[in-house]
């Protein structure tokens, strides 16, 4: 006979960080990268509401730059976002990697899978964030979207001066290359550790989970969830933006 007396299992709770702490500089003087507009409405408020899309994530924290953090708070209070979801603003730090740290201490207890996302990726589809949930549901303790590459890569000798020509010493096969977007996704207890024993050769939070010596896997990544680093990204986004506008009524 069988004892339904035992309790059922807790359901796994996500919580989202977004650092949005960086000037970008690349995009040129001005606002800081997250608070740029794409549509008329800024990059950032894009990006919380593409990961509030997702019915599994309950909490989206905001790491803002230090001097900022009640502009952003009246930036999300200004615009409409899913009831459903739980909102929080935090101040950054001087670095990515010390921001996301920041944003990890403010999650409160009960979260048990952390995504990472970039603010500048303002336009990822919500099929895409739900996959990455899905994977660390699955038991994977890091998981990175990502796309092949179209584009032949070489590996150069970097040069002296920007004038001189950098010889290439290799060419990697591309079919093993991927092209990688966020948001990234954690089992919070990995990430944590990664955050507090990994100081060196960070690119992104999924190398310092390698650097445990932990697997990350992958899951297919999506066109549209490009990084808006310069002023032709921003066109291109806008482009889209608008497609989706007359497609879906975005």
């Amino acid at each position: 006979m069988s004892d339904d007396s035992r309790p059922l299992p807790t359901p796994t709770r996500t919580a989202a960080v977004i650092p949005a702490a960086g000037r970008g500089v690349r995009l040129g003087p001005g606002a800081p990268k997250a608070l740029r507009t794409l549509g008329g409405t800024p990059m950032l408020i894009h990006a919380v509401r593409a990961l509030a899309a997702s019915r599994a994530v309950s909490l989206v924290v905001v790491v803002a730059p230090p001097d900022g953090t009640a502009e952003v708070k009246s930036l999300l209070d200004a615009h409409a976002l899913p009831d459903r979801t739980d909102f929080l603003v935090v101040p950054g730090g001087d670095s990515r990697q010390e921001s996301v740290k920041l944003g990890l201490d403010a999650l409160p207890p009960g979260h048990d899978i952390v995504l990472v996302h970039d603010a500048a990726r303002p336009l990822v589809p919500v099929d895409t964030v739900d996959a990455v949930i899905e994977a660390v549901r699955d038991g994977a303790p890091a998981v990175v979207p990502a796309l092949p590459l179209a584009d032949t890569v070489k590996e150069v000798e970097p040069a002296v001066t920007t004038a001189d020509p950098e010889p290439v010493v290799a060419t990697p096969e591309r079919a093993r290359l991927r092209a990688v977007q966020t948001p990234q996704g954690f089992d919070r207890a990995t990430l944590i550790r990664a955050h507090e024993s990994v100081t060196e050769n960070v690119t992104d939070d999924a190398s310092m989970v390698e650097q445990l010596g932990l697997t990350v896997v992958v899951v297919p990544g999506h066109e549209e969830a490009f990084k808006v680093t310069r002023p032709l990204d921003l066109v291109l986004a806008e482009a889209v933006l608008a497609r989706r506008r007359l497609n879906d009524g975005y």
